[in-house]
């Protein structure tokens, strides 16, 4: 069974940059998809970013495109979350999630997809 490990969140001005780490035990991590998915207080999870197996494909919700960027090593199973221009309203516990769904693209975006969860790592972007 895979697990997965948030790390990197913290607290950052407006405008700053923070850089998340998602850590997979087990040999068999670069078989799934894995992704980024958020949650504010009084609010759902929300999808963030979504990297395929081998990298090739990734996927970002429209709110932080052009801000974050997602990527993967799978030598060394680390997912990333390099997180630019941040604002107030990126402020939520991050998770990382694992699948090994393969199917409509718009499923990676519904967290339900996902069948393998991190703790969840806190990121605060102040004004």
């Amino acid at each position: 069974q895979v697990q997965l490990v948030e790390s990197g969140g913290g607290l950052v001005q407006a405008g700053g940059s923070l850089r998340l780490s998602c850590t997979a035990s087990g040999r068999t991590a670069s078989t799934y998809t894995m992704g980024w998915f958020r949650q504010a207080p009084g609010k759902e999870r929300e999808f963030v970013a979504r990297i395929s197996q081998r990298g090739a494909i990734t996927d970002y919700a429209d709110s932080v495109k052009g801000r974050f960027s997602i990527s993967r090593d799978n030598t060394k199973n680390t997912m990333l979350l390099r997180m630019n221009s941040l604002k107030p309203e990126d402020t939520a516990v991050y998770y990382c999630g694992a699948t090994k769904y393969v199917g409509q693209n718009n499923l990676y975006r519904d967290s339900r997809t996902y069948d393998l969860w991190g703790q969840g790592t806190q990121v605060a972007v102040s004004s």
